[in-house]
């Protein structure tokens, strides 16, 4: 059996002390207020000399602020968090300077995330017992699922959810143990009405968790609307707020892992959409249900599984016509409003719309990996050659592809 190691993070709710949550509220605004003064002297070093300030330059700047008057209040909290700041601005710029991420951005009090990172030199690890640089007593953990044996973490990062909630997560060293090879392969349509449809006819229903919770969710954010800008009560209304929010991200994600799970321990070849999702949403009629079917984390979820259990998940163009398709005959229909869902061929084939798009998703993946399309562990982009279909699709849907 193949074993693979990789990094991996392990989440745990915590529970802090008074003095413990003091001290990592500090120690939050002060990571939040270092990264944006490193940004704004990078911005100006760039803007008014033409120069670059790369992460040693600002680390010398930290130094210096420390040692003021204003800026003195940084020397009581630890340095680690300050320094990884940095870093992660470093990064933030390299993404940019390579076109994969958009210009780095001034970190809000109010709407960015609150989290701190400490390195090995800022924490003690020992006999389930985790305390920070700074703190005299350890953190109380809820150990809900055991680390690794023998496993020691290289970075602990502390955060604090918009529902109050205080998380810490320990990236460590795992060994995923690849699942045995098997002679499968599906074809996967993701929809709205059932969340996905399987080449072998199995329909996965969408759970619609926003929609569960949607009663709660307008009380809450009415109640909200009611209280005074700047008032205690307008702030524990927005803490309910965010435990609803934070209950249905919670189910969603669940029920995510559970679902990706299953599909890459039974299917060798799994093949999808490449769904463009962020177009999608634009669309103001669908939006909300796109957004609560979560087919991008969805497809994420998929892409690292497979690649932990050595698995293959193909990609094929999304504008391939697999709804308006015969899987039986190949004949294409010309046109297939989204209202319809059983639609007869004229070779007599009747069709259920979803299942013949998952065939026809899992027969052009495969077909374009048998012709050399290189097919990897992680993701493979299969593209549909250039003809009139693809055309009269996009003008079919008006620039969105096909739910």
């Amino acid at each position: 059996m193949t074993v693979k190691t990789v990094k991996r993070a392990f989440k745990y709710r915590f529970y802090p002390t008074p003095e413990q949550a003091g001290e990592l509220a500090r120690t939050f605004g002060c990571v939040r207020l270092v990264y944006n003064m490193a940004l704004q002297a990078r911005a100006e070093a760039w803007t008014l000399r033409q120069e670059r300030v790369n992460y040693n330059a600002t680390s010398v700047l930290l130094t210096g602020w420390k040692k003021t008057e204003e800026l003195a209040f940084l020397n009581d909290v630890s340095s680690v968090p300050l320094q990884q700041a940095l870093r992660h601005l470093q990064v933030a710029f390299t993404n940019f300077f390579a076109k994969r991420a958009k210009y780095p951005t001034f970190k809000s009090k109010k709407k960015s995330r609150r989290s701190a990172e400490y390195t090995t030199s800022a924490f003690r690890s020992r006999d389930g017992r985790l305390t920070l640089a700074k703190m005299t007593a350890p953190l109380h953990i809820v150990w809900s699922r055991p680390l690794p044996d023998g496993a020691s973490p290289s970075t602990v990062t502390v955060s604090q959810d918009a529902a109050g909630r205080w998380f810490v997560s320990l990236l460590c060293d795992d060994v995923i143990h690849a699942t045995p090879a098997v002679n499968a392969a599906i074809g996967i349509d993701a929809g709205l009405d059932s969340l996905l449809t399987v080449s072998t006819g199995e329909k996965i229903t969408n759970p619609k968790h926003e929609r569960r919770d949607r009663v709660a969710l307008a009380r809450a954010q009415r109640n909200l609307a009611t209280k005074e800008k700047g008032s205690a009560n307008r702030a524990k209304a927005r803490v309910k707020v965010a435990r609803v929010h934070a209950r249905i991200t919670d189910r969603r994600w669940d029920h995510l892992h559970k679902l990706t799970t299953r599909l890459v321990r039974e299917n060798q070849t799994i093949v999808i959409e490449d769904l463009t999702v962020r177009n999608m949403i634009r669309n103001h009629r669908l939006a909300r249900a796109i957004s609560d079917a979560a087919w991008r984390q969805f497809r994420t979820m998929l892409e690292y599984k497979a690649d932990w259990h050595g698995r293959n998940l193909i990609t094929i163009d999304r504008w391939f016509p697999s709804s308006k398709l015969c899987s039986a005959c190949g004949a294409l229909a010309e046109k297939m409003p989204l209202t319809v869902r059983n639609w007869t061929c004229r070779c007599g084939t009747t069709h259920d719309r979803d299942v013949n798009a998952a065939i026809n998703i899992k027969a052009e993946g495969l077909s374009v990996s048998a012709c050399g399309g290189g097919v990897r562990p992680q993701r493979t982009n299969a593209r549909t050659r250039q003809s009139p279909v693809k055309q009269e699709t996009r003008g079919a849907t008006q620039g969105f592809p096909r739910l």
